[in-house]
């Protein structure tokens, strides 16, 4: 019902940037939540950021002031833009969307984020 593509993950250093992207189709229509979730190896998924519709944001404390999140509703994407990456922001991020009708909710398959020297 709803396919969400990622892209934009990949190596980076520590201090660097990366941008994710995530890109969503399908039936699309009544998608109120859309944002990002990572899994860490050994740990549990955690949420990153979300962004709904009417514009609440919601940010984890140990990405505030270095994360940011975006959406583009006329291409249907959601955005994670990631400065200052450290070493324990590696990790499998996986883009999130929910549909507000049926409320059902969705996952890409994820892209590899990895923060090392």
């Amino acid at each position: 019902q709803v396919q969400l593509v990622e892209s934009g993950g990949g190596l980076v250093q520590p201090g660097g940037s990366l941008r994710l992207s995530c890109k969503a189709s399908g039936i699309i229509f009544d998608i109120s939540t859309m944002g990002w979730y990572r899994q860490a190896s050994g740990k549990q998924r955690e949420l990153v950021a979300t962004d709904t519709s009417g514009g609440s944001i919601n940010i984890a404390d140990s990405v505030k002031g270095r994360f940011t999140i975006s959406r583009d509703n006329a291409k249907n994407t959601v955005y994670l833009q990631m400065n200052s990456l450290k070493p324990e922001d590696t990790a499998v991020y996986y883009c999130y969307a929910v549909r507000a009708i049926i409320r059902s909710d969705y996952w890409g398959q994820g892209t590899q984020v990895t923060v090392s020297s």
